[in-house]
């Protein structure tokens, strides 16, 4: 609480002057005050949430195989894998350092897979995540102490995981008998519980803008501080982990994995993303957005596989981004804090320093008499002339001299 210390001019301290508060200590000082509305994205979410029943709807429609047994098992795995990639990229759009490897990541995750999995799936797996996190650690530490752009950091990342991929120029067969529809049922649980559960740790204030404390505040070339840094190093680190387990699960749903870019995964899965109700921009983003929008594309493909249509996902992720980049602009303009009722007033600003000529008077000045008067000469003629307020006699003239 603000307080007046005795002896002491002046208004009372804000209340922000008392000791500090675990909120306080998470918060970023720089950032705007303030809660951040949710209005915005329970509407959004609840949009979402019609528009994946009404693709259900269309899918029991036009093949209703695709929503049992095995049809539902093959189709809840794609749900995850498109989940995982859209989990990776929200997390660093979270952070305001996106990585857009993520596509290349999995495209190379699932050619190792396909590679070593008859040597084991969790000596494959393990491998595969090891190196994911290094290499998320090294970009990390490029983006924070360079303090650069995410996006053109980890372009660079994603040409050196292409180059990788290159070295290939036929399709791998899948070594392993690792089939992960077995347990579709409990990784989408799984995938879910880490999904929700993240969107909850966003919500939370404190949590929400330590996240997004490397979003730039003015100068976006002004360094964030030690806390941006170390948060932001670690979403690189677990966006790649993220993006290899997707990759993984990709890989081994073909039978085979082909060697590509894996930018077109990339789009896709920020389209995705953006299109859940995460902001371009960083810090900001709902709950159940990336599980509803996950879902829902993964109901479309397979709606159009049913259609029989030939669908990109270039396609798929080019439209999801524009609507995406449409979503953030709302969230921007209706997510953004409201002014706090009752907050204290911010002290009336420091009188300006008297300088020059501008000098502002309290009060009134008379009128000075244009010349000052002069005084009778004492004794002498003073070769200066008339002598002007001064009372006694100057030092030369003495009696003694």
């Amino acid at each position: 609480m603000g307080y007046d210390e005795p002896g002491r001019d002046g208004p009372p301290e804000p209340a922000s002057a008392g000791p500090a508060t675990a909120e306080a200590v998470l918060d970023d000082p720089d950032a705007e005050s303030g809660r951040d509305r949710f209005g915005v994205y329970i509407v959004w979410e609840t949009f979402l949430l019609l528009g994946f029943g009404a693709l259900v709807y269309l899918v029991w429609r036009e093949d209703s195989a695709v929503l049992r047994g095995s049809g539902l098992r093959d189709l809840i795995v794609d749900v995850i894998g498109l989940g995982l990639l859209a989990l990776a990229v929200g997390l660093t759009l979270r952070t305001a350092a996106v990585n857009l490897a993520v596509g290349p990541v999995a495209v190379a995750a699932g050619l190792h897979f396909a590679e070593q999995s008859d040597r084991g799936v969790l000596g494959a797996v393990g491998t595969a995540t090891a190196v994911a996190a290094i290499g998320g650690l090294v970009l990390g530490l490029v983006v924070v102490l360079l303090h650069v752009p995410g996006w053109a950091a980890s372009l660079g990342g994603a040409a050196g995981v292409i180059v990788y991929i290159e070295q290939r120029s036929a399709p791998v067969l899948v070594q392993g008998d690792y089939d992960p529809r077995g347990t579709a049922g409990q990784l989408f649980v799984g995938f879910a519980a880490i999904a929700v559960f993240g969107g909850l740790l966003g919500a939370v204030s404190p949590i929400r803008r330590l996240v997004g404390r490397f979003r730039p505040i003015g100068d976006p070339a002004r360094r964030r501080g030690t806390a941006a840094g170390v948060v932001a190093t670690t979403g690189y680190v677990c966006s790649t982990v993220l993006a290899t387990l997707a990759g993984v699960l990709i890989a081994s749903m073909g039978g085979t994995v082909t060697p590509a870019a894996g930018l077109d995964w990339t789009v896709l899965a920020v389209g995705a993303t953006l299109l859940a109700g995460t902001s371009a921009f960083g810090l900001r983003g709902g709950v159940f957005g990336t599980l509803l929008t996950a879902g829902a594309i993964g109901l479309f493909l397979a709606y159009a596989q049913a259609r029989g249509w030939t669908v990109s996902r270039w396609a798929v992720g080019g439209a999801a981004l524009a609507g995406g980049l449409v979503v953030t602009r709302l969230v921007e303009t209706y997510g953004r804090p409201v002014p706090v009722l009752g907050a204290p007033l911010p002290p009336p600003p420091e009188p300006a320093a008297e300088s020059g000529w501008s000098v502002t008077q309290p009060q009134p000045v008379g009128d000075w008499p244009p010349v000052l008067p002069a005084q009778p000469p004492v004794g002498g003629t003073d070769p200066w002339g008339a002598r002007r307020w001064e009372t006694g006699s100057r030092t030369w003239e003495a009696d003694d001299r």
